[in-house]
């Protein structure tokens, strides 16, 4: 691992898996939509691994011409990527039917299309140098649909599905793509609960899973793992 893309890494699943990248030495581009946020966290990656580079971008990763921009600017500083970490995502606990034309909107360009944008970013660079690694954060939901979030499941649901389609894509290309498929994980969007932690896969657990299968010998590759909460969903 030398260079790693990571979306919507100040907080929660982002913020576990790049400082665990961090600790394993790998080069880093992150981004979030608070500047300070991200300078901040910046500077707490290098303050752990001074030795690695951290390109480090405020931008909303829902805008396309922004997402595409920081992709362009990570590849010039870092030079070739060879992780991605697609994690962005929000989640609106909305049935379809009251929902409005904007919630479907804000969650299909946030849940679905920066993984597709940044797919044909990269793939074809990775398919040139025959390596590299695409991670797509999905959700269990893509499994279970969740009846009070529809247009969340559905787009998680298309997350797994582009990622398997990745997967079919790459594969002759020795381009490794993952889906990691968490359940409920004790992130901001949990903020206030009285729910004890030991209820919740915690996002140092999926960063857990994420690094080990990156350390994976050349020749294997983990398509889809599921983490849930061993007592089940909350």
């Amino acid at each position: 691992m030398k260079n790693a893309i990571i979306t919507a890494s100040t907080k929660g699943i982002g913020r576990a898996i790049a400082l665990a990248f961090a600790k394993e030495g790998a080069n880093l581009a992150i981004c979030s939509r608070n500047a300070a946020e991200v300078e901040s966290f910046r500077q707490e990656l290098l303050a752990i691994n001074p030795a690695i580079k951290v390109v480090a971008q405020a931008i909303d990763g829902s805008d396309k011409i922004q997402l595409l921009e920081f992709a362009k600017n990570a590849e010039t500083q870092l030079g070739f990527i060879d992780t991605v970490v697609n994690n962005l995502g929000m989640f609106e606990p909305l049935s379809i039917l009251d929902e409005s034309d904007e919630a479907f909107n804000r969650q299909l360009q946030t849940n679905f299309m920066p993984a597709y944008h940044l797919y044909r970013f990269f793939g074809k660079k990775m398919q040139q140098k025959r390596q590299g690694h695409f991670f797509t954060i999905c959700s269990v939901a893509a499994l279970d649909p969740i009846a009070a979030a529809g247009t969340y499941s559905i787009t998680k649901t298309a997350l797994l599905g582009l990622t398997r389609v990745m997967k079919l894509e790459m594969q002759s290309f020795n381009v490794k793509v993952t889906a990691v498929i968490p359940g409920s994980t004790l992130t901001n969007s949990w903020e206030g609960t009285t729910i004890s932690p030991d209820k919740f896969v915690l996002p140092e657990d999926v960063a857990s899973a994420v690094m080990s299968i990156r350390k994976m010998s050349t020749g294997a590759n983990v398509d889809e793992i599921i983490i849930r909460p061993v007592g089940g969903q909350i």
